[in-house]
């Protein structure tokens, strides 16, 4: 799988599983929102992380 090196394995770069904490605090810090903005965003926009950017306005 390709991904996002992390320290327990990878991140995928192009979904993204609210389940995993770690995922979702890269893509948090990454774009500059909190974690409930982006699982927010995530509800409405999917799971893709183009999706999810687009929806929070920010470059994938």
């Amino acid at each position: 799988m390709a991904g996002l090196k992390d320290k327990r394995g990878f991140i995928d770069k192009d979904r993204l599983d609210p389940s995993e904490r770690k995922a979702v605090e890269y893509w948090a810090k990454r774009w500059g929102v909190t974690t409930d903005q982006l699982t927010a965003a995530h509800r409405k926009a999917g799971n893709l992380i183009k999706d999810i950017a687009a929806h929070l306005g920010k470059k994938r």
